[in-house]
Formats: structure tokens, C-alpha cells, sequence
């Protein structure tokens, strides 16, 4: 199980909502929850207008036009990033800690 993948309640204990996207097909999606018996959505931005729309889609990665750039984004209940992670490598993965102290901030400013 991953590192974010073994704090998944912790995070929803926040009332925080996790949502997974890729640029892949649905069906591929799928195969990979089920391996990783991932519990959250993951939604498809096949087109990459999510990806492009938060600047985080690639030119090319290793020959390969239009992937996401690994990241991670925490939005408030107004739709206001107040955390955003963006990497180049997509073999680097995101500092669980960090994230963790973001979604409780958030949580913290939302009250109850």
C-alpha cells in the first residue's frame, strides 16, 4: 500500500474528499484501483483539459505527448487552492507529511 494510500482515513477524518485523476482511459483506471485496492475516485481527463488547466500537463514526457506531471492539489470548500505539489519526475513522490499538514489546515479553517 502507498504512503498516502495507508493515511486515506486519516484524511477523510478532515472531511476532506480525495479524488485521483489521470490522463488515461477509464477501463486502465479500473485495473489500477483494483491492484493498489485504491478507495477513492479516480476520474479520467482523457482530453488533459484538467491537467492543462491547472498547468501541470506535460509538452512531452520520454516521447510521450500530454501526460499530467505528477502533483497534488488541496482545495478549500470556496474552490481555493491553498496547497498545490507539482514535480517534473514523475518517479518523485510527494511529501505525505506536508500534505497531511495542509488538509488539516484546511480542515481547521473550515469548522465544523
Amino acid at each position: 500500500m502507498s504512503q498516502l494510500g495507508a493515511r486515506v482515513g486519516e484524511i477523510e477524518q478532515f472531511g476532506a474528499q480525495i479524488v485521483g485523476i489521470g490522463v488515461t482511459a477509464t477501463f486502465s483506471q479500473m485495473a489500477f484501483a483494483d491492484s493498489l485496492a485504491i478507495t477513492f475516485p479516480l476520474l479520467s481527463d482523457w482530453e488533459g483539459e484538467v491537467s492543462s488547466a491547472y498547468g501541470v500537463r506535460y509538452d512531452s514526457w520520454k516521447g510521450h505527448r500530454g501526460l499530467a506531471k505528477r502533483s497534488v492539489f488541496v482545495i478549500d470548500t470556496s474552490g481555493t487552492i491553498t496547497y498545490s505539489w507539482v514535480t517534473e519526475d514523475a518517479l518523485v513522490l510527494p511529501d505525505i507529511d506536508a500534505l497531511m499538514e495542509a488538509v488539516a489546515a484546511v480542515g481547521a479553517d473550515q469548522g465544523p
